[in-house]
């Protein structure tokens, strides 16, 4: 009780803090999910929703979120421009009937952006070229936008057009006469074209690899959407993880990327586990093994994903790497993950982590200063778990940007 006590009144202290939008949330970073307006509109969405807290905070992010030019580009993305406006604005109004036209306006340009996006990558696999891994994550890539239509328009083709581009992307390709996977980057994890990464590499983690391709099938056929090949989609991403996967005394893990050295010597370079972060790392890859494990009712492929997540939360070696509060590479993130999975694991056992996870994250949230505002990397974020462990699942979904849910 305590722990919750003190959860709440962290995160309403930070939400009283970013009560009005200050010049730095507005400008060009405005329409961005991860550090602008958008993002920090959902705490108060949350917020309002989950208590009836007042909306005058929730109307005024939105208002500095669409305060200037709306971005349609081709860089538009889950966390930036018109679908980062739109998920923040179908999270406001939840299930009521606010924002009626802006909400049609923008679903309106998202299925546009989608289909532009889903034709430029076609076009690409279609030349046999490795791609990047903007166009395909979760963060600025067609993944992240599938999750923004799957929670609020899931009813629209430019999903079954994702979901169908996504399935492609699990087609292996062929470079030089070597087979790779076919989300293969030509470029290092950085976007740079460093010599360790000469040859390109393939990302694991959740936040720009291919675990966020497998949550979104995965969550689409739980959802009951289903396109062509689907689920044999799904089992080939979840062999690319298996052929991947090291066990060691601390459990299993995955390594963050695969260079092209790693793919010929069948071995990855990174000598063990990385930070337990929901962008990289056990719990964002464990979650979505466990998502493809319930949708395709492989008991035997969830049961091990639960287990590997756990294994990671006793082990003090990687829990020692996460020096941050924060919802991408910090407490917040894995906090909110093994949530999501707890509520859907077959045993208590992930659920027993969560009040030390929560004495963990309170403990990051009180000691840090000087973060930043916004929802991936600073306090709206921070804000929005805690308020979670104080109130229990969210009342508005905000978290499927994550798509840990």
């Amino acid at each position: 009780m305590i722990a919750c006590d003190q959860a709440a009144a962290t995160a309403a202290s930070l939400a009283t803090r970013l009560t009005v939008p200050s010049p730095r949330e507005l400008g060009q970073t405005a329409q961005s999910l991860a550090d602008g307006a958008a993002g920090i509109a959902l705490l108060h969405a949350e917020r309002a929703h989950a208590s009836a807290e007042r909306w005058e905070p929730v109307q005024a992010w939105l208002t500095a979120a669409i305060s200037g030019h709306l971005s349609v580009a081709m860089n538009s993305s889950l966390y930036a421009g018109a679908p980062a406006v739109a998920f923040a604005v179908h999270i406001a109004a939840g299930q009521t009937r606010r924002y009626t036209a802006a909400r049609t306006a923008l679903d309106q340009a998202v299925a546009t952006i989608a289909h532009r996006l889903v034709d430029a990558a076609n076009a690409r696999i279609d030349q046999g070229e490795p791609g990047r891994f903007t166009e395909y994550d979760v963060i600025s890539g067609l993944t992240g936008i599938g999750a923004h239509l799957l929670a609020h328009t899931p009813g629209d083709d430019a999903l079954g057009r994702i979901l169908t581009y996504l399935v492609r992307l699990t087609t292996p390709l062929n470079l030089d006469g070597e087979e790779l996977p076919g989300w293969w980057c030509s470029h290092d994890p950085s976007q740079g074209n460093t010599a360790e990464f000469a040859g390109g590499h393939a990302n694991l983690g959740m936040a720009h690899g291919a675990a966020g391709p497998l949550a979104l099938l995965s969550l689409a056929t739980r959802a009951g959407i289903r396109v062509h090949g689907q689920t044999n989609a799904i089992n080939a991403l979840c062999a690319f993880y298996d052929q991947w996967r090291h066990d060691s005394p601390s459990g299993p893990s995955w390594p963050q990327w695969i260079t092209r050295a790693d793919q010929q010597a069948a071995r990855p370079a990174q000598p063990g586990p990385a930070r337990p972060s929901w962008c990289y790392g056990t719990p964002g890859i464990a979650r979505a093994l466990q998502l493809a494990g319930i949708a395709t009712g492989d008991t035997t492929r969830q049961n091990a994903a639960e287990q590997a997540l756990a294994a990671c939360l006793t082990d003090s070696t990687q829990l020692a790497h996460l020096t941050e509060a924060g919802l991408c590479h910090g407490w917040a993130g894995l906090y909110q993950t093994v949530a999501r999975a707890a509520a859907d694991a077959t045993t208590e056992t992930l659920s027993r982590h969560l009040p030390t996870l929560a004495a963990s994250l309170l403990l990051c949230a009180l000691s840090s200063s000087g973060r930043a505002d916004g929802l991936l990397e600073g306090d709206a974020g921070i804000a929005l778990v805690l308020h979670s462990v104080a109130t229990g699942a969210p009342a508005t979904g905000w978290d499927r940007c994550l798509l840990i849910h």
